[in-house]
């Protein structure tokens, strides 16, 4: 039977099959894709984003078979994880089976996995037939897209193919995770918080990069750990405290330092940087709004003439730590709390 190239999902699955990359959209945020078992088609991938040669990528898998092409030893505690979490935003670093692409895994022993939901990535992986190996859709370094308006400027002329999926759900990239001696450890968090995985095995703690800088010569395991990213080219500072005031206070400070500073700031505080140019991130007593509108907020940044931009930080409960967690990566570090 031959393959129908008029239906966008069968074309990218063939340009999978024949090696090529393809920009696809999951429910967090957009990815370009590779056949996970080929090492030439991966290669493309890190050529067209600029990406550092020691950054993984996750495989994407439509059903639990096709795990068993690319992963073993898989524990119990893994399982259940599995069980818990796919299909859906949730990355698990196992023990790689040989025939995985080298470059997709940057020659380490360990893989990451994960089974999107989103239906069209769904369908997407289930006729290219094999995992998609699948880092973030963005030049490295920049913004993560969440809407192909976003990222296609930067981004056509360098894939061969593009299904488009609308606006990601969730906006913010998947959590990530490993167990070691039944202890769950998360490497870079998301919609999946700890305290959710909490609910399905009681130890869990969170990796001291999710917050803090790694050295130059400290080996990554998952993406989002090492280098500079979701950054605007514009310089940008991340201010938090439990109390509002204080850290609304501290913003104005540093906005006077500016010639043409630009505010970051929750729905709730927005009025208090009247005569500031403001952009609004949602509200922050609910931040499934935040996480889906941050990365098109950080990319926004660029349009104005701005010298400067402060953002609001939130606390690092629930969802708020994968917020801070791409917040001060966006920042570059550059982030100040102010105690009570």
């Amino acid at each position: 039977m031959k393959t129908n190239l008029t239906n966008p999902i069968k074309k990218a699955a063939k340009v999978i099959q024949d090696g090529g990359i393809v920009l696809f959209p999951t429910e967090t945020v957009y990815g370009i894709g590779a056949n996970a078992l080929n090492d030439e088609a991966v290669r493309k991938i890190f050529i067209a984003k600029g990406r550092e040669q020691d950054n993984p990528l996750i495989l994407h898998i439509s059903e639990i078979e096709m795990l068993s092409q690319i992963a073993k030893n898989i524990s119990k505690t893994e399982k259940m994880l599995m069980e818990s979490f796919w299909p859906g935003p949730f990355t698990i670093i196992l023990q790689k089976k040989e025939g995985i692409a080298e470059v997709a895994t940057c020659g380490g022993d360990t893989v990451g996995v994960r089974m999107p939901s989103n239906p069209i990535a769904q369908e997407f992986i289930k006729e290219a037939k094999v995992p998609i190996a699948a880092p973030s859709a963005n030049i490295s370094g920049k913004p993560s897209g969440t809407k192909l308006s976003d990222i296609i400027e930067e981004l056509q002329d360098k894939v061969d193919a593009i299904i488009d999926g609308g606006e990601s759900e969730i906006g913010l990239e998947s959590t990530v995770v490993r167990v070691v001696n039944d202890t769950v450890q998360i490497l870079r968090p998301g919609k999946i918080t700890k305290e959710d995985i909490q609910k399905v095995v009681p130890n869990v703690i969170v990796d001291e990069h999710v917050m803090g800088e790694m050295k130059p010569n400290e080996k990554v395991v998952s993406p989002g750990m090492k280098y500079r990213h979701y950054a605007p080219k514009t310089k940008c500072k991340l201010i938090y405290s439990d109390d509002a005031s204080k850290m609304i206070h501290k913003i104005l400070e540093e906005a006077q330092k500016l010639n043409h500073p630009l505010i970051l700031a929750f729905e709730e505080d927005v009025k208090e940087y009247s005569g500031y140019p403001c952009l609004n991130l949602g509200s922050k007593y609910h931040l499934e709004e935040v996480s889906h509108n941050l990365f098109s907020a950080l990319r926004q940044i660029d349009t104005f003439c701005t010298d400067g931009a402060i953002i609001e930080g939130v606390s690092q409960n629930g969802m708020g730590l994968a917020i801070m967690n791409r917040l001060i990566r966006a920042c570059e570090h550059d982030y100040e709390e102010i105690k009570i």
